[in-house]
């Protein structure tokens, strides 16, 4: 059998049926390539957005990202479309139901981690932090980016100086389930990096979407 030509290439990309490529981790599969296209790599200053990244992140940790996507409305329903205040206020009946709700990931630590990181939320709230001002604070420099996001740097990369400093800064403030892995897969999720491959279609407006955002400051919410 004939090698299929994406197969051939060692630059991380796939064509599209009309041509134009975009990075090859989405397999093709429908609903991946939206993620892909839409959503991965654009940037946010929304809390409940950013805090439901950072959880669904967490509940990844073991499994394939394509997993949870396809479980995230079930995961929105549980968890009250990751509002902060609400998710702060459930309580351990609401973990025990959780528990049996074959929607979402059944995993009892990362469910209570859910739960435990929404309070941290509102715990700098108190303090009058802004939660997404304190995440882009971490947003990593120039100087700390690669001249060129290929095949190379994706897979020498996934921990970095900034996944590992935010990982460190939300565990001291009491977060769970945010080792640097995981933080940098959020980081790159969330925009905080455009990790698009060079060449792939969705790069270039990624990158004029980080340039239009105003990023949110620590103080003040």
């Amino acid at each position: 059998m004939a090698q299929d030509a994406d197969d051939l290439r060692d630059d991380g990309l796939t064509l599209r049926p009309d041509g134009t490529p975009r990075c090859r981790w989405h397999g093709g599969l429908a609903e991946y390539v939206r993620y892909h296209d839409e959503e991965w790599g654009r940037p946010s200053a929304d809390d409940d957005r950013l805090f439901e990244k950072l959880c669904l992140e967490g509940f990844q940790a073991g499994l394939a990202w394509i997993t949870i996507l396809r479980k995230r409305e079930a995961f929105r329903a549980a968890f009250h479309g990751f509002s902060i205040d609400r998710v702060a206020a459930m309580t351990q009946e609401d973990v025990e139901r959780l528990v049996l709700d074959a929607g979402i990931v059944r995993h009892r630590a990362k469910i209570l981690s859910t739960l435990n990181n929404a309070r941290r939320v509102q715990a700098m709230r108190e303090e009058g932090l802004s939660f997404a001002g304190f995440l882009w604070s971490f947003e990593p420099g120039a100087g700390e980016r690669p001249a060129r996001v290929d095949m190379a740097y994706a897979r020498a990369n996934t921990v970095t100086p900034a996944s590992t400093r935010l990982s460190k800064a939300l565990k001291a403030r009491g977060f769970t389930f945010v080792g640097p892995t995981t933080i940098y897969a959020f980081l790159q999720s969330m925009g905080f990096v455009n990790d698009h491959l060079e060449g792939c279609a969705s790069r270039a407006p990624c990158e004029a979407e980080r340039e239009r955002f105003a990023r949110p400051v620590p103080g003040g919410r």
